[in-house]
């Protein structure tokens, strides 16, 4: 039974990848400051998997706490998600952004230089492809991100290759998400973001849930079906079971020792298309009104998962009906996030 560091192991992918690895008979070690997420998550694992992850309040910068952690545990691979994660944010404060996550993933390297833990996944993002000139986006696609965040993320994955060439004993995997959206199917854990969401899916559901009048939608007059911006969205599960397989991956021993993949479905749902799926699975109806486009917008942005496919046999299982299922089922028990009670 490999254990497992997960930092930012109680957000919102990182405890939907706790909850995966259980399941898998690994043991994860949680990491996690609490700046974007809950402690109530470890009790919504525990009543999911009948485990309870130790846990750590730390902050990945905070390298004397992190080598505690690595001194009291033997770790065999670790999961690095811990990170701001919001484009405009990023863009009002840039260097909050460079120095908690590109100079505490250097930090958290170091200390697993230190310790000889030498297999990692690092949460990356199709941020990195900035506005890609055509698609399906491939891993080869120059990488030209466009706001300090994808900047973040770019570095963070240079430091990764360039550690990698400086010691090949290092097995990097190096995971590019698309949209992640939808919820464990318990409804017991999902995406709670503080304040207004920046992301189409959970402001979604605020609105059918109440909290929310209406969705702004930037733009309908892109070069798409029905004028609005298409997305490649990924349910949270199959991206969390995408990092099981790069694990198990990467501890092959005949495996390479640097893998870099997209994961995605494949394929682009436009923003009215999540909407009326939503409507459908949720019986309400969505307000929305059009806004001007938003500077950095593109059209179409969607993956091509050949790779994930070949490398890790990992594809994609559910579709945009399951991904609404599932938000409206975690937002409909959980109408105010964690700050609510356990749902029965």
């Amino acid at each position: 039974m490999q254990t497992i560091l997960v930092t930012g192991g109680l957000g919102y992918i990182g405890s939907h990848t706790v909850v995966q690895l259980i399941t898998a008979g690994y043991t994860p070690i949680i990491v996690d400051n609490l700046s974007n997420s809950s402690i109530k998550v470890l009790d919504r694992i525990e009543q999911i998997t009948q485990v309870k992850p130790v846990f750590y309040k730390h902050d990945i910068q905070d390298t004397s706490a992190i080598e505690e952690v690595l001194k009291r545990h033997k770790i065999d691979g670790v999961i690095h998600f811990a990170a701001s994660k919001a484009v405009g944010e990023s863009v009002q404060m840039p260097l909050d952004y460079y120095q908690n996550n590109v100079s505490g993933s250097i930090g958290l390297l170091q200390q697993l230089k230190l310790h000889n833990i030498k297999t990692i996944v690092f949460s990356s993002s199709a941020t990195v492809y900035g506005d890609p000139a055509t698609t399906p986006i491939t891993e080869s696609f120059p990488l030209k991100p466009t706001n300090p965040y994808g900047w973040t993320k770019f570095m963070i994955e240079q430091v990764l290759r360039d550690l990698h060439i400086s010691d090949n004993q290092f097995k990097i995997g190096i995971l590019r998400y698309f949209n992640p959206i939808g919820a464990h199917s318990s409804g017991l854990i999902g995406e709670d973001p503080q304040g207004v969401p920046n992301n189409l899916m959970p402001y979604i559901a605020q609105v059918a849930v109440g909290k929310r009048e209406y969705l702004s939608i930037f733009g309908n007059d892109y070069p798409t079906h029905d004028g609005t911006g298409i997305r490649d969205y990924i349910h949270v599960v199959d991206l969390a079971i995408g990092h099981i397989k790069a694990l198990e991956y990467l501890f092959d021993v005949n495996s390479q020792n640097l893998l870099t993949v997209n994961l995605g479905t494949g394929n682009g749902y436009s923003v009215l298309d999540v909407i009326k799926a939503f409507e459908k699975a949720s019986g309400k109806k969505i307000n929305y009104k059009f806004m001007p486009r938003r500077s950095g917008d593109v059209a179409t942005c969607y993956a091509d998962t050949k790779l994930a496919e070949k490398l890790l046999g990992w594809k994609a299982k559910f579709g945009i009906d399951e991904m609404c299922r599932d938000t409206w089922l975690w937002q409909s028990k959980n109408p105010n996030g964690y700050t609510g009670v356990i749902p029965v």
